[in-house]
């Protein structure tokens, strides 16, 4: 029995904040840290429906937003428990969180759920129709925990319903939307600095540098691929596969010139002079970390030093 179709034809414009994309990860991530601690990194295993057994559980949740017209926007999302026996969200807390989110942002209402996993299941649309009476036409956002290095796109898929009649029965079938990322100034510096990478010791000055070098790394990267595109264009255009193009050719000469030349004197002068001032920054920071520890050392020391003084010890203090 046919329960998916390909694309959507309602001609909805959607709109997906990242702080929804963060909510949902963040909630699956806790969820399974709880039930698998020693597996809590690991987000390579196939979910399953299952909450409490399963080794990647599914979590479930509300989405909520504005409809304009044809255009409508997620804005943000909360966690709902499941009932697993009547394969159910919990309604009064639906019901509770629209009230006080009307309270807030009067704009705001509950426009459908969200789960995680591969693909829509069956049982999903049970969960889908009972929401209904909140929304006639919900929508529902799927994210996918497993990790594919190889795919670039976002591993979230946001479904609409559409009557299909299918063997003379009509039926409710999901069918995939196209969406695309909106974000506001807020977000986009939250999302700055969750991406950046976070040291063991949680240190500011080292996540900065962390995310500063990370950086140039993807630069030094992105124009390496760059340079060798254009290598196998020349190289192509000399074995005559391609036709020969001057003005193509003048740019790739003007963009050549200004790449810098890493075999010359000046080069290696440079380079090393701003080797050496490097070098000299990190020594004279661990001297002066030292000398900042060995003053509270000494300050700690005259400080304990003094109270035995006061007490009669007749000790001075160190310095």
């Amino acid at each position: 029995m046919r329960k998916m179709s390909s694309s959507s034809s309602s001609g909805l414009t959607f709109k997906l904040h990242p702080l929804v994309i963060v909510n949902i990860s963040d909630h699956y991530t806790r969820l399974k840290s709880q039930l698998h601690p020693a597996h809590a990194s690991n987000h390579n295993d196939e979910p399953s429906s299952s909450s409490s057994s399963s080794s990647s559980p599914r979590v479930f949740g509300c989405v909520v937003g504005i409809q304009k017209g044809r255009t409508v926007e997620i804005f943000n999302s909360f966690e709902l428990l499941f009932d697993s026996q009547t394969n159910t969200l919990d309604r009064s807390f639906i019901e509770k969180k629209q009230e006080l989110y009307k309270k807030v942002f009067p704009d705001f209402y509950v426009l459908g759920w969200y789960s995680t996993g591969t693909d829509a299941h069956q049982s999903d649309m049970q969960i889908h129709k009972a929401l209904m009476d909140i929304n006639e036409s919900p929508v529902y956002v799927l994210l996918n925990p497993a990790i594919n290095h190889a795919q670039k796109d976002l591993p979230l898929t946001i479904y609409e319903t559409e009557l299909h009649v299918i063997d003379g029965i009509p039926q409710l079938i999901f069918v995939r939307s196209s969406y695309t990322i909106e974000t506001v100034e807020a977000e986009r510096i939250s999302v700055d600095h969750v991406a950046h990478l976070k040291p063991a010791d949680g240190g500011s000055a080292a996540t900065q540098l962390a995310a500063h070098l990370t950086g140039i790394h993807n630069a030094i990267k992105m124009l390496s691929s760059r340079i060798k595109v254009l290598h196998h264009y020349l190289l192509a255009m000399h074995r005559g596969d391609i036709p020969c193009e001057n003005s193509l050719l003048r740019q790739v000469s003007s963009l050549l010139r200004r790449l810098p030349v890493i075999e010359s004197e000046k080069f290696q002068d440079d380079f090393l002079m701003e080797y050496n001032d490097t070098v000299l920054i990190t020594y004279l920071a661990m001297i002066t970390n030292c000398s900042s520890g060995m003053n509270e050392l000494v300050e700690k020391f005259n400080t304990a030093y003094e109270r035995n003084s006061r007490r009669g010890g007749g000790r001075t203090a160190f310095i």
